[in-house]
C-alpha cells in the first residue's frame, strides 16, 4: 500500500497577500521550490465579492522572459497591454499573454460590473519560457471557454487550459511541454492522475478532495513525486487544478515581474522600466507601477 510520501514529494504553504478587499494566495515561487515544469508562479485570487463601486486595478506594469496564463472561476477582468490588445477575460476562457523581450499590461475590473460590486476568483500562473524562447517576440492569445476541451468521467468534469491530458488537447499554445487543467469533483468522484509528465503538481482551490485515500488540504500545492500515479477523489465535491510539465534544466530567476535565465536581461530590464523605455499601454498610459525597492516576488536559485 502507498504511504502519502510515496505519492507527494512536497507540500507547498501559501503565503498570503491582503490586496484590500480580495487575498492573494501565493504558492510559486516558494523558498522549498521554484518550478513546476514551466509554472514558477502560482496565486489563487479570492474568493471575494468587492464593495459596489470598487473594482480591481492593476496598473500597467512590465514583463519580460516569461508567459502570464489567467483563467478565472468567478469575475470579469479587461486586460489591456503594450500591443494594442483590448480583451474581457470570463470564467472558463485563458489569457496568455508571453512577453518575450518586454511587455507592458494592465488588468482592470470592467466598468459594466463595478455598480453591483465585481465577483473575484480565478488563478494567475506564470510560465518560464524555454532555453532560447526567452527572447521571441510578444504576443497575446485569448482562447474562449468554448473552444477548451473538457472530459468528464466517474464524476469529474475536468477543462484541459494548455497542453494534452486525458485524451484531449487545448488549442492553447505551449512553449514547453506543458499540462494544466481544472478539474470539478461532484461528490463521489473519482479521476486518474496519470504519468503524464516529468513534474506535476495538485492544488486544492475550493471544497474537498483527497489524493489515494490522503486528504489535501485547501490552497497548498502538493508537488507529485515523480513515476507514481494516483486517483484524485472527493466525498463532498471540489475543484482542484493540476499544473506540470516538462523539467527546465536550466533554472530561471525571478525580480518582481521580471523572469530570465540572465541576471543581466533582468538588470537591463528593470533600468529599462526605470527610464520609461517599456512601450505604454494604449487607452491606459496615465498610470504606471513604479519599481519596488523590494519586491514581493524574488528568487535566485
Amino acid at each position: 500500500m502507498s504511504t502519502r510520501d510515496d505519492l507527494i514529494l512536497q507540500t507547498l504553504e501559501p503565503a498570503t497577500h491582503d490586496l484590500g478587499g480580495f487575498k492573494v494566495y501565493r504558492t510559486l515561487p516558494h523558498r522549498e521550490r521554484t518550478m513546476v515544469g514551466p509554472f514558477l508562479f502560482f496565486d489563487q485570487m479570492g474568493p471575494a465579492h468587492l464593495p459596489p463601486g470598487d473594482g480591481v486595478d492593476v496598473r500597467p506594469h512590465p514583463h519580460i522572459g516569461l508567459s502570464t496564463v489567467t483563467y478565472l472561476f468567478d469575475g470579469a477582468f479587461q486586460h489591456k497591454d503594450s500591443l494594442g490588445t483590448d480583451a474581457r477575460i470570463t470564467p472558463g476562457a485563458v489569457n496568455l499573454m508571453t512577453a518575450g523581450t518586454g511587455i507592458v499590461h494592465s488588468e482592470r475590473s470592467p466598468a459594466d460590473v463595478r455598480a453591483d460590486g465585481p465577483a473575484l476568483a480565478g488563478i494567475q500562473t506564470w510560465l518560464a519560457l524555454p532555453d532560447g524562447r526567452e527572447d521571441i517576440a510578444p504576443a497575446f492569445e485569448h482562447v474562449g471557454a468554448g473552444e477548451l476541451p473538457i472530459v468528464e468521467a466517474g464524476g469529474a468534469r475536468a477543462r484541459v487550459i494548455m497542453g494534452s491530458l486525458w485524451g484531449a488537447r487545448a488549442p492553447t499554445t505551449t512553449y514547453a511541454d506543458t499540462i494544466y487543467a481544472d478539474v470539478v469533483l461532484d461528490s463521489g468522484a473519482s479521476v486518474p492522475i496519470d504519468l503524464s509528465t516529468d513534474e506535476r503538481a495538485l492544488y486544492l482551490a475550493e471544497g474537498e478532495a483527497s489524493l489515494d485515500g490522503f486528504a489535501l488540504e485547501p490552497r497548498k500545492l502538493y508537488v507529485l513525486r515523480p513515476g507514481t500515479a494516483a486517483t484524485l477523489s472527493s466525498a463532498l465535491g471540489g475543484r482542484a487544478m493540476l499544473a506540470g510539465g516538462a523539467a527546465f534544466a536550466t533554472k530561471r530567476h525571478v525580480w518582481w515581474n521580471f523572469v530570465h535565465s540572465s541576471r543581466d536581461a533582468i538588470r537591463e530590464a528593470k533600468r529599462a522600466w526605470m527610464a520609461g523605455e517599456f512601450a505604454r499601454v494604449p487607452g491606459d498610459e496615465k498610470e504606471w507601477i513604479p519599481i519596488p525597492e523590494v519586491p514581493k516576488t524574488v528568487s535566485y536559485p
